[in-house]
């Protein structure tokens, strides 16, 4: 008597709906950790058949399957608040959730995860830069999303992250030209009288950033070794301002305390108001801080600068090219790329040499004025018969007899 051989577990099965389309079932290894049942879809048997077996072999292989269906909008919210937010410093978690609020999840928010292709992010990107956004803006927007998918791969809910393979123009170079000497000491002679000048001369003499200047505190300073510690830094993030760790852990340094800094530190010191123990702010002893002992407001010290700048008629640049124009002058005081990287708190020596071989007017100058010496040809003086052709190729042909075969 002949028997049906029985389907074995999880080997599946395949049918056809009233529609006319086929569907296929298996049981298959989720990311939850435990088997459920998987479907497939298709116009033929063996169109299902295929997708069924290609499921069930990657189960084998100990490859998942999501056992949700995530949208993309769902999936940047959880990667945000699990993910993000208790690993990075809040500036850039507030960068970051704002190019998911305004921008990707509006965009490409109702797309499921799973079937996110590379034609529907690159059209997104193509249509913000359409939009008017800026080069820079829109690359911000693809390392969010790409740091996100990066993550769903982690995960195994992705095979593979579309935003890496999204092709776009490249950011255009900021145009940086630092100061000068000379325009860097006309802009500490404008800035003496102004509350902040020793913030100013910090900024200057150690390249120090905005933030890095603001978080001093004079715990950090050690006047009798001659030292400054650098550590922590004051940011601005949610509607809050923060006191955290520097940017990063190269950010964390020691310098020598120089005469400038220091004499800008006593003066400072005889001038700031006591009572910083009053607020929430007082314990922290910080250098700088408004007339209520509460730290000054990031965006503050940037304008105070423009202000002086444009007083002096001095060329204005960003506060934030300050850092370069330390950067310059250590370059041209001839210190190297690896002691201005320990200076600076650079955690990449190609940040440093980035600047170092981002010449300036005067050096290309000076280069191609050395050049223009070495090329140039010394004048013969009348009348010598020791430059003449013939004399030169006289004395060419003695010191070598091959000289005549050209």
């Amino acid at each position: 008597m002949a028997t049906t051989k029985r389907r074995q577990n999880r080997e599946g099965s395949i049918w056809q709906r009233r529609d006319g389309r086929w569907t296929g079932a298996a049981y298959v290894l989720t990311t939850s950790g435990v088997f459920k049942r998987a479907y497939v879809y298709g116009r033929t048997r063996d169109e299902v058949r295929t997708k069924l077996v290609r499921l069930q072999s990657e189960s084998d292989r100990g490859i998942p399957r999501p056992d949700r269906a995530w949208k993309i909008g769902e999936y940047l919210d959880y990667w945000l608040a699990i993910v993000a937010k208790p690993a990075i410093r809040p500036t850039t978690y507030a960068k970051y959730e704002t190019m998911v609020r305004l921008y990707l999840r509006p965009g490409l928010g109702g797309y499921r995860l799973d079937r996110l292709s590379l034609p529907t992010v690159q059209t997104f990107f193509n249509s913000r830069l359409s939009a008017g956004d800026s080069i820079a803006k829109v690359h911000v927007m693809r390392v969010v999303l790409s740091a996100a998918l990066t993550r769903a791969m982690r995960e195994e809910l992705v095979s593979r992250n579309v935003a890496r393979l999204v092709t776009l123009p490249p950011a255009p170079p900021r145009d940086r030209r630092p100061w000068s000497v000379d325009e860097a000491r006309r802009f500490l002679r404008a800035a003496r009288r102004d509350p902040l000048y020793a913030a100013f001369t910090f900024l200057l003499a150690y390249g120090l950033r905005r933030g890095e200047v603001l978080g001093l505190s004079w715990d950090d300073v050690d006047f009798g070794q001659g030292l400054i510690h650098i550590r922590r830094q004051v940011v601005r993030a949610g509607g809050q301002l923060h006191l955290g760790t520097v940017k990063t852990t190269a950010g964390v340094r020691e310098l020598p305390l120089l005469g400038i800094a220091r004499e800008a530190l006593i003066e400072h010191e005889a001038k700031q108001l006591i009572g910083n123990s009053v607020n929430e702010w007082g314990r922290e002893r910080l250098i700088f801080t408004t007339a209520s002992g509460r730290p000054v407001e990031p965006r503050n010290i940037g304008r105070s600068f423009e202000r002086i700048v444009r007083k002096a008629g001095l060329r204005l640049i960003r506060l934030h090219d300050l850092r370069h124009t330390t950067a310059s002058l250590l370059k041209k005081l001839g210190v190297s790329p690896r002691d201005a990287m320990v200076i600076l708190g650079h955690s990449n020596i190609s940040v440093t040499l980035g600047i170092y071989t981002h010449g300036d007017e005067d050096s290309r100058r000076d280069a191609l004025d050395r050049l223009d010496q070495v090329l140039r040809m010394p004048r013969a003086a009348p009348d010598s018969p020791a430059d003449t052709p013939v004399a030169v190729t006289s004395a060419v042909t003695r010191a070598d007899p091959r000289a005549r075969e050209d």
